[in-house]
């Protein structure tokens, strides 16, 4: 059950000073970021190693050390919560990779499941994907932030138009804008 809003917000400015703010802020919160995870994993290769619960909280725990951390309301937390995901799972895969040294065996990177978040994005090469999405970034940072949210912050367009006070149209066409380039640019690397 999709926690209310007025509650979050008031437990998010409460964590940031109170420990039992913060525990409770995790309960509230924590049956929704499984289910976020869990979504999430169904799209990577089965031989990942890192677990959603691991996932969850370590993207909790980083979230709380954050000096910096002042979520405006729901959409916002959980836009921070999909950073913070993707840089752990991109950190993971760098591991993984150091450790292998044979980066992904040639293996081509699929996006059929990059046109709906929901269908998952098939055996996406994660560090691929972050590399992508960083020159994207300095192409256009709203499209990059744009994907962030919807494929690791579950995300729709119309919460994404919320949170950054645009029209959905706008979000919706900088979706089909940034899939489009980032089909391109992966399908290139890996031609």
């Amino acid at each position: 059950m999709e926690l209310d809003r007025g509650k979050l917000t008031t437990l998010l400015t409460r964590a940031r000073t109170e420990q039992e703010a913060a525990a409770a802020l995790l309960h509230e919160i924590y049956d929704e970021l499984r289910r976020l995870a869990q979504s999430y994993f169904q799209r990577l290769p089965p031989n990942h190693t890192l677990q959603p619960t691991a996932l969850v909280n370590e993207a909790y725990l980083k979230l709380m050390k954050a000096e910096d951390l002042e979520p405006r309301d729901r959409e916002h937390f959980f836009a921070l919560l999909a950073g913070a995901m993707r840089q752990i799972l991109t950190d993971h895969a760098r591991r993984r990779l150091a450790q292998k040294r044979g980066g992904n065996n040639g293996k081509r990177i699929t996006l059929s499941g990059l046109g709906d978040p929901a269908q998952g994005v098939d055996n996406i090469d994660l560090l691929a994907l972050d590399d992508a999405l960083g020159r994207l970034g300095e192409l256009d940072e709203r499209k990059a932030r744009v994907v962030e949210l919807r494929l690791f912050g579950g995300l729709s367009c119309a919460q994404i138009a919320g949170m950054l006070d645009l029209a959905p149209r706008t979000i919706e066409a900088d979706w089909f804008a940034a899939r489009a380039w980032l089909q391109r640019e992966l399908s290139d690397e890996h031609a």
